[in-house]
């Protein structure tokens, strides 16, 4: 049986480090037993999935020189490749549960499951919801059902006991079943949830290891039951560990830039960045810290992932770029990739029209455009108190514009000053003291040519990852003030729709 591996990015945001980590190391481990591995793309939340968005995985993955055998853009045998063009499959298993007694219609709404919730904490119970605590009397369910309610459909559980699951690097893990929910496998709109998915795919497309990361502990069990109520032989499952930030919390962009694309508009290099997420909890045999795709392939063994959480250190990672740059790239291999990097004609085009009418001489060139070349700038508090608001307030707009931009489907110029000046509006300040401050995050001066063009050349990554920098340099947000902070955003959205 050949071995089959995948990766299942979701395609609604920035391509994440910890997807091409996960990627990396399915690779390897499915060419080094002369197998395949398969890209598929899980755009089930069809509310936040986007074309552009998966066409980032795609160019993000393969700049870094991850390839797949299979996939929505290279076509196979077990397509389609994305979930929202197999629904029909997951209808017939859903159905197929159903038909089984393996799963039951959920007619709860939302604020039942917390009062359920809440009960069960009031009598000490510390467990998951089941089907028991879920199933209406017959009356109440027919009621429901005939005036066209919406359901779900959730799965059987256990009520009790222990379950075991055995795991490639990590043996025998215990978990009870007391902790895990009647799982909600289609959801009302009729799209499944990742569980269902998850496993109907992995079967239908043959995948025989499943490599993924440690959070996914606690849902194996779910999985398990399924592969159990389908008559389905399971793959074999290896949890790897998850990235962290030097603190030891799990990898997250408000402590760590974790976009692929931030790190290639930053100038690192794909073979450091790569080089470095093969270090996340793997070794060579000779423990030499750098080392290229191929040299990892030829001696690539699972059993060399350590456990431990894997700390993701930009500092150590820019030296190992540095370590590439100055070992593994000549003076005209240096050139060629800065060229190719920034300095190529595309890229000229798009800034010349905007800052030529600002120039006098060539020379104003660099130093007008420096910051689209830079990863962070060198800024400080005091570049931010002439600027007209107070420090607080203008943490304030930089936290909201954040969430704003972080929920714009499309990066647009457009869409970025309607999102900025409707939220001046909705805060009640001068659009034009509303853009100083992220004029000053985004290109290091207020006298720069537009802050919507900068970010649109910048790109969503770097752009976002500036706001979130300055918002740090300013005091940062406590989580005390976030939660009021989110609380008078959610009203500003709320006064915004109506």
């Amino acid at each position: 049986m050949s071995v089959r591996t995948r990766i299942a990015p979701s395609p609604t945001g920035d391509p994440h480090v910890g997807t091409a980590y996960i990627a990396l190391f399915n690779m390897c481990f499915a060419r080094q037993h002369g197998g395949q591995f398969i890209l598929r793309i899980e755009d089930t939340d069809q509310a936040r999935s986007t074309a552009a968005a998966e066409q980032a995985i795609f160019d993000a993955l393969r700049w870094l020189g991850l390839d797949w055998d299979e996939g929505p853009d290279v076509g196979g045998d077990c397509g389609p490749y994305r979930q929202s063009e197999r629904g029909e499959i997951y209808a017939r298993f859903a159905q197929q549960l159903l038909d089984d007694g393996h799963a039951f219609k959920c007619y709860r709404s939302a604020a039942e499951l917390d009062e359920l919730r809440a009960g069960l904490k009031a009598n000490g119970e510390n467990r998951a919801l089941k089907r028991q605590d879920l199933e209406l009397q017959d009356a109440e369910r027919q009621r429901r059902e005939a005036d066209g309610a919406p359901w779900v459909l959730r799965m059987n559980v256990p009520e009790s006991g222990k379950v075991v699951v055995q795991d490639m690097l990590r043996g025998e893990i215990e978990l009870d079943w007391a902790n895990v929910d009647a799982q909600v496998l289609l959801k009302s709109d009729g799209m499944p949830t990742y569980h269902l998915a998850n496993v109907v795919d992995d079967h239908e497309m043959r995948i025989t290891h499943v490599l993924r990361g440690e959070e996914w502990i606690n849902s194996a069990p779910k999985h398990q039951l399924l592969y159990k109520y389908f008559g389905w032989p399971m793959p074999v499952l290896c949890h790897l560990p998850l990235l962290r930030n030097p603190d030891k919390s799990k990898l997250s962009k408000r402590k760590n830039p974790t976009g692929i694309r931030y790190y290639e508009r930053a100038g690192f290099l794909p073979e450091a960045l790569l080089n470095y997420l093969a270090r996340m909890g793997w070794s060579m045999p000779d423990e030499r810290e750098k080392f290229d795709l191929a040299e990892m392939l030829q001696v690539f063994d699972i059993n060399r992932v350590s456990l431990g959480g894997p700390i993701f250190d930009v500092e150590k990672l820019s030296w190992l770029n540095g370590l590439w740059i100055r070992e593994s790239l000549d003076t005209g291999a240096l050139a060629d990739r800065l060229i190719e990097w920034g300095l190529n004609r595309e890229n000229l085009l798009r800034v010349l029209p905007l800052v030529q009418p600002r120039m006098e001489t060539l020379a104003e060139f660099i130093p007008k455009t420096a910051f689209l070349a830079s990863g962070k700038l060198a800024l400080a508090p005091e570049d931010f108190e002439s600027l007209g608001l107070e420090r607080e307030r203008q943490v304030e707009l930089l936290q909201f514009l954040l969430w704003r931009l972080e929920s714009l489907p499309e990066w647009q110029r457009d869409a970025l000053f309607e999102a900025s000046k409707a939220l001046a509006e909705a805060m009640e300040i001068k659009l034009k003291d509303f853009l100083a401050p992220i004029f000053v995050a985004i290109s290091g001066t207020t006298s720069s040519f537009s802050v919507m063009d900068a970010m649109l050349l910048l790109g969503p990554e770097v752009s976002r990852a500036r706001i979130r920098d300055v918002i740090e340099l300013l005091g940062g947000v406590s989580k005390k003030q976030a939660k009021k902070l989110e609380k008078r955003y959610r009203q500003l959205e709320a006064a915004g729709d109506s």
